[in-house]
C-alpha cells in the first residue's frame, strides 16, 4: 500500500499494472468487484480510507493472477464491508488460498479445511493438527475445555495463562 502513488487514481493504478494497458471501463467494473465503484475508483488513492486502500491492494493482488495466496491475518485493520469484500474475493480466486487468522467471520466464510496450531506448553512443542469436523465443532471443543479448565464462569472468560491456547 505505501508503494501505491497516492495522486493517482485506483483506475489508472489498475490500468499501469499491464503493459498494454486496459481501457478505464475494464478497470472500474474489476474494481467494482472489490467494493470500489462509482467515483470511488476515480478519487486519488490518498484521500481512500485504509480499507478501501486495502481492497486496492487485494485487487492488484488478484489482478496478478498468482497461483497461490498466503495471507497472515488479512482482515486486521479491515471494517465489516471489506472483510465480506475480501471473502467474496477469496471465494471467487481460482488458486490456493493460505491463510492464518483469529477472525471467525472470515474462517467461517472462507474455509475449506481448518488446521489447528497449538503451541505447546513448557517448553514442549506445538503440533499442527488437521481439524476433520465443522468450524462450530471446533468452537464447541474449545468452549468445552474452556469451561472444564474454569476460564469460563457465566458465560464470561476469566482470562488465559501462558499454558492454555
Amino acid at each position: 500500500i505505501e508503494m501505491m502513488d497516492p495522486e493517482k487514481s485506483s483506475v489508472n493504478h489498475m490500468r499501469d499494472l499491464t503493459a498494454a494497458g486496459v481501457s478505464i471501463e475494464e478497470a472500474r467494473r474489476y474494481l467494482g468487484r472489490f467494493g470500489l465503484s462509482g467515483d470511488l475508483a476515480l478519487n486519488p488513492i490518498g484521500v481512500l480510507s485504509g480499507g478501501q486502500k486495502s481492497r486496492l491492494a487485494f485487487a492488484e493482488l488478484a489482478w496478478r493472477s498468482p497461483h497461490i495466496l498466503l495471507l497472515d491475518e488479512p482482515t486486521n485493520h479491515l471494517d465489516l464491508e471489506t472483510i465480506e469484500a475480501l471473502a467474496m474475493a477469496l471465494n471467487h480466486f481460482d488458486g490456493g488460498v493460505v491463510f492464518v487468522s483469529h477472525d471467525e467471520r472470515l474462517i467461517e466464510m472462507v474455509a475449506d479445511e481448518l488446521w489447528v496450531v497449538d503451541r505447546g506448553v513448557n517448553g514442549q512443542p506445538g503440533s499442527v493438527s488437521v481439524w476433520h469436523s465443522s468450524y462450530e465443532q471446533y468452537k464447541s471443543k474449545l468452549q468445552k475445555e474452556f469451561v472444564d479448565a474454569g476460564l469460563v464462569t457465566n458465560g464470561t472468560v476469566k482470562g488465559l495463562d501462558s499454558g492454555n491456547r
